[in-house]
């Protein structure tokens, strides 16, 4: 049971690099989550016992930029210094860039309209070690545009049962892209984002997995339409590594 009957709410704006952990959903010991390591923490700081709803879970290995959080609290600290409180408490690779408080029906899962999440591509023939932990390196060539295409093809509102997990639960698969697109960060860095109005399991990463299969030419347009328009997810590559994916921002 949530703590809801505590005087404020209050949300988090949260980034982390998820290298360490096991995603971001509180798990049992010996597992380490996200969610155990801010709510341990905070705990220390608000003097009470903390338990987060977080916007979705990220599962191991996966980044964030702007996961939302909310918790119910008596503590007075004033907003503008729990960023601050929580740099003294927090590891390195879980940072609080934000505070406010929301309303008391506010809810960091149920209350988000959209999501937007990117994926990183380490472009070139030979690794580079500082970006392993955070991108997923492909050193074939790709076809661009014949990405962007694809990427084109799932915009709007469709059935994406071809890109759930084979372990999802009954949950609609139908969800509405918003925007999806693919720009080079920088000379090495090839970026994926992906606007939508929610994702089902693995989702984000499936869909990366069928572009770049695209984008090696080993997948065609016409192929990739086909197979989406099935719902058929077996026939569409694995999954892509957790590792090159950032949940980027949540919409209220």
């Amino acid at each position: 049971m949530k703590l809801n009957f505590r005087k404020r709410n209050i949300a988090l704006k949260i980034s982390y690099d998820g290298t360490n952990y096991n995603g971001f959903q509180r798990q049992n010991p010996p597992s380490v989550a996200v969610q155990n390591i801010l709510e341990e923490r905070l705990a220390k700081i608000f003097g009470e016992k903390i338990e987060m709803i977080g916007s979705g879970r990220t599962d191991a290995g996966v980044h964030a930029i702007g996961q939302i959080v909310n918790f119910f609290t008596d503590g007075r600290i004033e907003v503008e210094k729990i960023p601050y409180a929580a740099s003294g408490a927090l590891p390195p690779d879980i940072v609080v860039r934000e505070a406010w408080e929301v309303p008391k029906d506010f809810s960091a899962l149920h209350s988000a309209k959209s999501k937007t999440y990117i994926y990183k591509i380490q472009r070139g023939k030979i690794l580079n070690p500082f970006l392993k932990n955070f991108s997923w390196h492909i050193k074939f060539p790709l076809d661009i545009e014949k990405m962007q295409a694809a990427l084109k093809i799932i915009e709007g509102t469709h059935d994406f049962s071809a890109f759930k997990a084979a372990s999802s639960t009954n949950m609609n698969p139908v969800r509405t892209i918003y925007a999806a697109e693919l720009f080079f960060e920088s000379k090495e860095i090839l970026t994926i984002k992906i606007h939508a109005s929610g994702f089902l399991y693995h989702m984000a990463r499936n869909i990366v997995a069928a572009v770049v299969e695209v984008g090696r030419q080993r997948l065609t347009l016409e192929k990739f339409q086909q197979i989406f328009d099935s719902g058929n997810r077996k026939l569409f590559p694995a999954t892509a590594p957790a590792h090159g994916l950032y949940l980027y921002e949540v919409f209220y």
